[in-house]
């Protein structure tokens, strides 16, 4: 029993520590949260507002489900030991130093929640504030010129306008890619092993929605292929490809069916979970090109592969009717900008505050740990 008092202290003060250390990123969610509500408030948009919608939605996803993936994957390594090494391996995964690692990890994300809601609020006000959506025919024409005078979304069709295509294209655009996004934060926030690079990461993460998602989706508000014939009149530029996708309507992960909600939304009025329509530049892109560059840190040829992912999603936004293919495209330059920034004022004044340790060391005395961990 002092053994577990003793592990409970040790994880308490750690925890506590580590919270301490992230104080800048409390600090930066809760100054864009102030920001964004008394924008809204000073634009007479407060009535956009939408927080409660992501709280239970936030807390199953970072307080039960990756935890829980998180809980089977230590069990399942130390499970996987040589039976010499199997009680160093339990110490490890449930020292104090790796829970409490977990544990704020959780708690930083909880406040995220925040984060999120804001975002969405912005996004829910933007049309207020620019008057409707007013850059989807020049974003159109200078997709076109890019491509050699073809609408890009025509050159996809020409070999891959299959319905096995299409659902595979959806479920990655809509299942893989939160799994991986949202995963992958979770890892950095929540693991020692990213301890070097979390300050950095989350900063990064958070900018790639402000910068990328309210502040040039404001400046350069467009709605998209998908809506393009509502917002321009010209129903015929995306008619072909809209009648194709409105095959798969009633499958899982549809996009026309998400598209309907989201439109449905707009014209109400209405404010919900993901509501806000915006095209350029796409946070879809950019939140996986963001994760690129920092693989791309750890193992070139594993950012090879992580580029190569950012090129699909790229061609599944112009396919699924979500993007113009410059969202990518200039999402992608924003975020190398701001890696760099980040990068560089890490290296100055913005270095992790925790100890980079690449896993937790083992208790310097194992016998009370393991009997902590037994009882």
């Amino acid at each position: 029993m002092t053994g577990f008092l003793r592990w409970c202290r040790n994880a308490t003060s750690e925890t506590a520590r580590m919270v301490r250390a992230d104080a800048g990123l409390y600090l930066f969610v809760l100054a864009y949260t102030a920001a964004g509500l008394l924008l809204l408030q000073f634009t007479g948009t407060e009535d956009r507002a939408t927080y409660w919608v992501y709280v239970r939605r936030w807390a199953i996803i970072f307080i039960l489900f990756f935890p829980l993936v998180a809980v089977i994957i230590d069990a399942a390594r130390v499970a996987h030991r040589l039976n010499a090494r199997r009680g160093l391996a339990m110490r490890r995964a449930f020292s104090a130093s790796r829970v409490a690692t977990l544990v704020s990890g959780v708690a930083l994300l909880m406040v995220m929640v925040l984060f999120q809601g804001t975002f969405t609020s912005l996004k829910n006000a933007m049309t207020f504030w620019r008057d409707g959506f007013q850059y989807d025919r020049i974003q159109a024409d200078i997709d076109r010129l890019l491509h050699f005078g073809v609408d890009p979304w025509r050159l996809l069709y020409s070999f891959g306008k299959h319905d096995a295509v299409r659902v595979a294209i959806e479920w990655n655009y809509n299942v893989l890619w939160f799994v991986l996004c949202f995963g992958l934060l979770f890892f950095v926030a929540t693991s020692p092993r990213a301890a070097a690079i979390r300050g950095r990461y989350i900063a990064c993460f958070m900018l790639t929605w402000i910068v990328c998602g309210n502040v040039f989706a404001t400046l350069f508000l467009s709605a998209g292929p998908a809506f393009y014939g509502e917002v321009t009149g010209d129903t015929a530029r995306f008619a072909e490809q809209l009648a194709f996708l409105a095959r798969g309507a009633d499958s899982p992960n549809s996009a026309v069916a998400y598209q309907a909600y989201l439109w449905s939304l707009h014209e109400s009025g209405a404010t919900s979970f993901g509501s806000g329509i915006s095209a350029f530049p796409s946070v879809h892109v950019a939140l996986v090109a963001m994760n690129a560059f920092f693989i791309a840190e750890y193992s070139r040829r594993l950012g090879m592969a992580a580029f190569a992912y950012v090129a699909f999603i790229i061609a599944s936004s112009v396919y699924l009717a979500w993007h113009y293919a410059i969202d990518g495209y200039v999402s992608i330059a924003i975020v190398a900008v701001i890696h760099v920034l980040v990068k560089r004022y890490a290296r100055t004044g913005m270095a992790d505050r925790r100890r980079p340790i690449s896993a937790p060391k083992p208790s310097a005395h194992p016998e009370t740990e393991a009997a902590a961990t037994a009882s």
